[in-house]
């Protein structure tokens, strides 16, 4: 098969080129070059907010496309409609953001959208995804796959989540865990969602997926426990009550990753999935997830990259030493 990968450098979209070669295909990326693909693809060069930008797509023919774009929906658009005469499909990486909120548990592809356009520029995360898919369904129509990622997690993650509680729980001692240790958490090992992609594509799989775990496939209490295994650390977990945590002033979502309270949490972490099931998606065991992110983390010394268009995560320590210390 031929793919070609609209990034491709950064997290998802990197995977996406390291699962596609070991499964033998033909590898083409389209990035501005900020960073090198690695060895074995065919780098194209370009910048899709510049005009002119997509000249190096004029041509070639590809089965599948992959575009992990989430800025100006208007760049999906123009892609899209540029390549939809010689490529086979089209997935787009999207994202469960785009549901209106309130979100309730167990929502599936049909909840309702935030408004958006496939002319929009960049604007709020939401829109651009939801105007991203607008872009890619008008030139693909029924060949757009629409990738509706949650909480990605994994090897090459740039976000900053699971590698803040690993090197935390790695450093040692009483560590601040949001309780119930038993309540479940909703994710997608990077390599379960490039692949899925990658294969659904190839099916000529369309329409509208939910692409993470089932709800409770894990939970925070065996997610922290197995970082506490996999990191040899002498951590001790000190689970606390959200009413504390909130009122001692954490942030849900960022100063402790994952954990995240009221219809947030019912939105984030209780998504139905059937649907992409039913279409092949498979999920690996978190304690490989957690174990590869750290081989990975521990083959950069320690220190993730980090998009600088995301915010950094993790508790300050002062401010966890005064809730351990309440």
């Amino acid at each position: 098969m031929r793919v070609l990968v609209l990034g491709g450098t950064g997290f998802v979209g990197r995977v996406v080129l390291d699962e596609a070669l070991a499964m033998g295909w033909e590898v083409t990326a389209f990035n501005r070059g900020s960073h090198e693909p690695p060895a074995g693809v065919t780098a194209l060069r370009g910048d899709r907010t510049a005009p002119g930008g997509l000249a190096a797509l004029e041509r070639g023919e590809w089965d599948v496309v992959i575009d992990t774009w989430s800025w100006a929906p208007s760049a999906v658009r123009d892609s899209a409609a540029l390549l939809a005469g010689r490529a086979g499909s089209y997935v787009y990486v999207s994202s469960r953001s785009l549901y209106a909120e309130p979100v309730p548990f167990g929502a599936d592809e049909s909840a309702p959208l935030v408004a958006a356009s496939a002319d929009d520029g960049d604007g709020p995360y939401a829109r651009n995804k939801a105007g991203g898919e607008l872009g890619a369904v008008a030139a693909f129509g029924d060949r757009a796959l629409l990738a509706r990622a949650g909480l990605i997690i994994g090897p090459q993650e740039n976000v900053g989540r699971l590698p803040w509680w690993l090197n935390r729980i790695a450093r040692g001692g009483p560590v601040v865990a949001p309780a119930p240790a038993d309540r479940g958490l909703q994710y997608i090992d990077v390599r379960d969602l490039a692949v899925w992609c990658l294969e659904a594509g190839a099916r000529g799989v369309g329409g509208a997926f939910n692409v993470v775990c089932p709800p409770g496939a894990t939970t925070m209490g065996e997610l922290l426990e197995t970082c506490v295994k996999v990191t040899g650390s002498d951590a001790e977990l000190r689970w606390i009550e959200e009413e504390r945590l909130l009122a001692a002033g954490v942030e849900p979502w960022t100063g402790l990753p994952f954990w995240l309270v009221g219809d947030d949490y019912d939105f984030m972490h209780g998504g139905d999935v059937g649907k992409a099931v039913a279409a092949g998606l498979r999920f690996r065991p978190v304690a490989e997830t957690v174990a590869d992110t750290w081989a990975w983390l521990r083959g950069l010394g320690g220190q993730a990259p980090q998009r600088a268009d995301r915010p950094l995560k993790g508790l300050d320590p002062a401010l966890e030493a005064r809730i351990l210390a309440s």
